[in-house]
């Protein structure tokens, strides 16, 4: 190509890139904090104890599964990325196969919560929102859906109260928190390193000397694992979706939520990373809540377990290791592609993980 075409070519691209920002500038000068929402299927407040509400999810269709399904996300994310938007949404999507789903919201944590323990989010909270549905409601068990760390608290509870629990959806969780020390995938896995790296006083260290564990700590550890797509997803990502509204808002609903990471309660992260994480006590049975053991063998509910394959933040094996210790019979695994987050909040999953869901939870109704 000549030089006269280069230049050309080059002064063509310019005025494209010059056009494209000038419309991002117009669609980002219009756009206000309260337009970029999150979370924002209607619910009803049920119950608040201390900061931790109960929430009820307005129908949207015909009750299909009697059932009611109480639904917890972990401590370290806020419960919005299963609300992200009402096209990718998981909240929404298990709306609108009819099920009747609640909510509990931890809130926003902070010294205040310095001593609060996992036994207080499990024996505490979850149980009251479990009694509250259930005289709500009428039934005697429901089905409980535990997201990541949420996970693992329903695990814990449905094995300390398996008259509670007819059902128990569980995604995205880890259960053996070794496990990945036998995953081929040489990318899952990071987060478990770092955190076995860790001696048991660093992980004082770090809570006393902040009460918890902030959330922007966290959000610091998360973006580490991924360096690469944390330092190109504002020069290359954003350019890519500036000039396209309905991208850009998705882009935006998405930093959003990773910008709201609450700080995570002191005690309870030290159970979190020195027994769970460190010592792999919950596998072994040795895990203790409220002077109880947490026998994983004691769960009689039905239990649906959902794993990202490409989950680099919860390997799949360290899932997977549920189903030898689940003591019912009623056992079932769905592995699905995409990774930790994008099981949630991709377009290739929408309606796929609800309809598994709901389906699996229809044929036990």
């Amino acid at each position: 190509m000549s030089n006269e075409g280069t230049v050309e070519r080059s002064a063509r691209e310019f005025s494209e890139f010059a056009d494209k920002m000038l419309k991002a500038t117009k669609l980002l000068s219009e756009i206000k904090d309260e337009d970029v929402d999150v979370g924002a299927t209607p619910k009803k407040l049920v119950m608040r104890r201390d900061k931790v509400e109960l929430f009820r999810y307005e129908p949207i269709a015909p009750q299909a599964v009697k059932t009611p399904v109480l639904v917890a996300y972990g401590l370290i994310g806020r419960y919005t990325m299963a609300d992200l938007q009402p096209d990718r949404s998981l909240v929404r999507s298990l709306l609108s196969q009819g099920l009747d789903l609640w909510l509990v919201d931890w809130g926003q944590p902070n010294r205040t919560e310095r001593w609060l323990t996992i036994d207080d989010y499990v024996d505490d909270y979850i149980h009251a929102a479990v009694e509250r549905v259930c005289r709500e409601t009428g039934h005697d068990k429901i089905t409980l859906l535990g997201i990541c760390e949420g996970g693992v608290f329903m695990t814990c509870y449905a094995a300390l109260h398996p008259d509670k629990v007819k059902n128990l959806v569980l995604t995205i969780t880890p259960i053996d928190f070794h496990a990945d020390r036998d995953d081929p995938a040489i990318h899952h896995g990071f987060l478990n390193v770092w955190t076995r790296s860790l001696s048991s006083a660093d992980v004082d260290k770090l809570v006393d000397t902040y009460g918890g564990l902030p959330g922007e700590f966290m959000s610091s550890v998360f973006s580490m694992m991924t360096p690469m797509r944390s330092l190109t997803k504002y020069n290359v990502d954003l350019l890519d979706v500036v000039d396209d509204e309905a991208k850009l808002m998705n882009f935006l609903r998405m930093e959003k939520w990773l910008a709201d990471r609450p700080a995570h309660p002191g005690e309870a992260a030290k159970q979190w990373l020195k027994d769970l994480y460190q010592d792999n006590k919950l596998v072994k049975g040795e895990f203790e809540m409220s002077g109880r053991r947490v026998d994983l063998g004691a769960i009689s509910a039905s239990v649906l377990n959902v794993y990202a394959l490409n989950d680099h933040i919860i390997p799949p094996t360290c899932s997977q290791a549920l189903r030898g210790h689940v003591g019912g019979g009623d056992y079932s695994e769905i592995p699905l592609p995409g990774g930790h987050v994008g099981l949630f909040v991709s377009s290739k999953s929408q309606g796929v993980l609800s309809k598994d869901i709901s389906g699996w939870l229809a044929a036990r109704d």
